[in-house]
């Protein structure tokens, strides 16, 4: 990234704190790019000190993504012979993975990543398991592509989470895999040096570890997994992938007598430092002991929608106070509010209601979506400090709305916030900073030309091979 200098203070008029609004805000940066000091009640700037343009907000963490498949968006929207659904879209992402190599990955994540920043993602959780060349050998180095990540990751300024992904087998109970999967395959130890590497590379990147599935990983693989992370680091990150589809659910039950949130949760294993992802088709018992482990429910909504997956019980589970956060997944869609107002708009659809998941009498939506997503996506991806607004301690990851757009003109506080996540129309988001470094000026990320002509230059090639 174009050397962006990091600040060490900030003015906000008016800015989101853990404990509410507040007025005259003076955010003091440390040399790691974490909030040091908030002062409230500051008159004006001192001298030298940028005043922030606009409200501001914490930076929502992107908890779920795939990076490389920004570039097959749009890709998938042509009916097949039989019924389209999830496990017809992934022969398609089958397909569309042989021809990525390590520089079109890069340059198509750092695309992604830019556009997450534009658009008020200011760190994101990669689970990444495109590992091996096409042939399905391991590269030169086993990490290659998941150094490309945190190139990615660097060029851009976002903050990563980098979650290398076990995939072992081609389906419950040991089935083989086949040809579109090879490029993910990899025993616990090979994965757990790939997760060695990372942690091992310059740059700060958090780094903890994905299982795929309870299909695509045998339960001794799993827990030779977990048991080798645990000794790397306890606190670690843990992502997985579980009950998204209902043939899913179905085939677990088949093998094990169990559906996939329970076989987990009967081993112990789900805590807070985990993220289930999708969690889609759940049982009201289930629903209950997620929220009371307090591992962390990913929706990811877009993506959900466009791949039929279903609806997550989301007002069942805050009214228990279950954790969760977003995210872009499958990249069709690169926008904070929109997730945020599917997964409300979802719930209105099914239960032929408004304002299902405020969490009471006079609350504010919008407001309170954003502030638990932001809190429990920086939960999952292990960040410090995790809460709904800033807070000393915490990374110095800012959005700043843009004053002048029409949709927030008169709007203040929650109601603003209510604005910015049902009134979508274009991006508000102006500035935004990551751990104090300016990365987006006036809705542009500050690289954005050198970003997309490698983009450009990736696409070309992905479309030519």
């Amino acid at each position: 990234m174009t050397a962006a200098r990091r600040l060490d203070r900030l003015f906000c008029d008016r800015a989101l704190l853990a404990g509410g609004w507040a007025s005259g805000v003076l955010l003091r940066f440390d040399a790691k790019g974490l909030i040091a000091v908030i002062e409230t009640e500051v008159d004006k700037p001192p001298a030298g000190v940028e005043r922030a343009a606009g409200p501001v907000i914490p930076g929502m963490p992107n908890l779920h993504s795939h990076a490389f498949q920004r570039a097959m968006a749009g890709l998938t929207e042509r009916s097949g012979p039989a019924e389209d659904s999830f496990w017809t879209w992934r022969e398609v992402m089958y397909g569309f993975v042989r021809r990525i190599d390590p520089d079109g990955l890069q340059a198509v994540a750092a695309m992604a990543y830019a556009e997450m920043l534009e658009w008020g993602y200011t760190s994101v959780a990669e689970f990444h398991y495109l590992h091996h060349a096409p042939d399905g050998r391991p590269y030169a180095d086993p990490a290659e592509m998941s150094m490309r990540i945190l190139a990615a990751a660097d060029a851009t300024g976002i903050g990563l989470t980098h979650l290398p992904v076990l995939y072992a087998q081609g389906g419950f109970g040991g089935q083989p895999t086949g040809e579109g999967q090879r490029r993910f395959l990899n025993t616990p130890d090979r994965l757990l040096a790939i997760v060695e590497t990372c942690r091992a590379a310059p740059g700060g990147h958090r780094v903890g570890m994905a299982l795929h599935s309870l299909r695509a990983v045998s339960p001794d693989a799993m827990a030779a997994a977990l048991e080798g992370m645990a000794a790397l680091d306890p606190e670690a990150p843990i992502h997985i992938h579980v009950a998204e589809q209902t043939a899913e659910v179905e085939s677990c039950l088949s093998w094990s007598g169990r559906r996939p949130v329970e076989w987990l949760l009967d081993r112990g294993w789900p805590g807070p430092s985990w993220c289930l992802v999708h969690a889609t088709h759940v049982t009201a018992a289930e629903v209950a002991a997620i929220a009371a482990s307090g591992a962390v429910a990913g929706l990811c909504p877009t993506t959900e929608a466009d791949l039929g997956d279903g609806l997550f019980p989301a007002r069942d589970f805050l009214v228990q106070s279950g954790r969760f956060g977003i995210g872009s997944d499958s990249q069709i869609v690169i926008d904070v509010a929109e997730e945020l107002r599917l997964l409300e708009f979802g719930q209105r659809l099914s239960a032929r209601r408004r304002n299902l998941l405020a969490p009471g009498p006079g609350a504010s939506t919008g407001a309170s979506l954003y502030r638990k997503a932001v809190a429990g996506g920086a939960q999952a991806l292990g960040l410090p400090q995790p809460a709904g607004g800033l807070k000393a301690g915490q990374r110095a990851d800012l959005v700043v709305l843009d004053p002048d757009d029409p949709r927030l003109y008169g709007r203040s506080d929650d109601t603003l916030l209510d604005t910015y996540v049902f009134a979508g129309a274009r991006n508000p988001v102006r500035d935004v900073f990551a751990a104090g470094r300016p990365v987006v000026r006036d809705g542009r990320h500050v690289d954005a030309d050198a970003i997309r002509n490698g983009w450009r230059r990736a696409v070309d090639r992905l479309q030519a091979a």
